[in-house]
């Protein structure tokens, strides 16, 4: 297991509390320790594909630069990782990456942790925060537009299976922007693995404006 994987193990049960989480924050302070500079606080695992595949498509390896991509495992858990990560634990660098929806969240929590007041979206840039409208998938739609995404698909070997997602009742009359993000999220591991996959095929001066800003911050 590597060291940056074991990092964000130990993360995880001490944001998590609990009775491991003493023994879990002495872990992650010694990884810590071993030259990380920034945690990037992403809501989950499509975040961290997408924003790394993109790194490499730069040739950066976020890892070797002292660069942690943190799943949040959902929005919600942004305090308890500000927590750990930011000015009350490990006092990092910070910046992250979050759905319109989720945007509340993060703005509270930065406050709370003293990271800033009465927050605007242009201050949560200026903290190194974005904000994906609606979310990750929806940004990597219409970035690629609707046919770059089924030729994606069609890849994947999975177009059989958006036909017949197509063809739903509930879907037959929506917008095929619409049935494609539906479609993205209906399998356990989709999002990551489309996110990692979109953003291999994505034109790079075509990058979504959250995620370019985000890995230009850090």
């Amino acid at each position: 297991m590597d060291e940056l994987r074991r990092f964000r193990l130990a993360l995880g049960a001490w944001a998590g509390g609990g009775p491991r989480a003493d023994t879990a924050a002495v872990a992650a302070r010694e990884l810590a320790g071993g030259g990380l500079r920034t945690a990037v606080l992403v809501e989950g695992g499509s975040d961290l594909a997408a924003l790394e595949t993109l790194a490499a498509r730069h040739g950066r390896d976020l890892g070797a630069e002292g660069v942690a991509v943190i799943p949040l495992g959902g929005a919600t858990n942004i305090g308890r990782y500000l927590d750990v990560c930011g000015p009350p634990g490990l006092g990092l660098s910070l910046a992250g990456l979050c759905d319109v929806a989720e945007e509340r969240h993060f703005r509270r929590h930065l406050e709370r942790v003293g990271l800033g007041a009465d927050l605007t979206g242009a201050g949560l840039e200026s903290l190194g925060f974005h904000v994906c409208v609606a979310d990750l998938e929806d940004e990597l739609i219409r970035a690629l537009g609707a046919e770059g995404v089924q030729q994606v698909i069609e890849v994947q070997g999975e177009m059989r299976a958006f036909r017949t997602f197509q063809n739903q009742p509930a879907q037959r009359e929506r917008p095929v922007e619409h049935q494609l993000r539906r479609f993205l999220g209906t399998h356990s591991g989709r999002k990551a693995l489309y996110a990692q996959a979109l953003v291999a095929h994505l034109d790079l001066d075509r990058v979504p404006r959250p995620l370019e800003r985000l890995l230009t911050r850090v």
